[in-house]
């Protein structure tokens, strides 16, 4: 199963260090990245800038359409209102297939402001504890995810420890 993550960095440029490690351990073979997109949102923007991770081939890969419609639903949809509310709700059955959720919508909306930055990665094949240990010391803090709140609890006790 693959597993949907979205980490908050206190920079613009977090996300971009942090997507930088995990293609180095992709290389490894401690992880497998399936998809990824970064938001980061200077503070001289009025808006956050997206990127999704190019030149995918893995059948895993979600492809611009997800990633525009996932970051168009966390950071326009109070200004589009109800036209896009009925759209979310024609492509809901698709989002809730990655966990994404009202929950997960609000958590990165709420969090992601200007001065900071997102990773959104899709992920499996994780091998946690060599990944935690290649973590150490990153600066960062899950915002939402497909996990269990079990699951959730585990993994940021791993990062948590010093």
């Amino acid at each position: 199963m693959a597993t949907l993550t979205a980490l908050k960095f206190d920079s613009p440029y977090g996300a971009e260090q942090m997507l930088d490690k995990i293609k180095s351990m992709q290389k490894m073979h401690l992880i497998t990245l399936q998809d990824a997109a970064i938001v980061s949102w200077p503070e001289d923007r009025s808006a956050p800038k997206t990127k999704q991770l190019k030149n995918l081939t893995t059948a895993g890969a979600l492809g611009g359409a997800f990633w525009g419609m996932l970051f168009g639903l966390i950071f326009f949809v109070p200004f589009f209102g109800m036209a896009v509310g009925a759209a979310f709700g024609a492509i809901g059955g698709k989002m809730a297939d990655y966990g994404i959720d009202d929950d997960f919508i609000k958590g990165v909306r709420d969090q992601v402001t200007k001065g900071t930055s997102a990773l959104f990665l899709l992920t499996s094949d994780t091998v946690e504890d060599k990944v935690a240990e290649e973590l150490k010391g990153m600066k960062f803090e899950l915002i939402a995810s497909n996990l269990t709140k079990e699951q959730e609890k585990e993994l940021m006790a791993v990062f948590s420890e010093e």
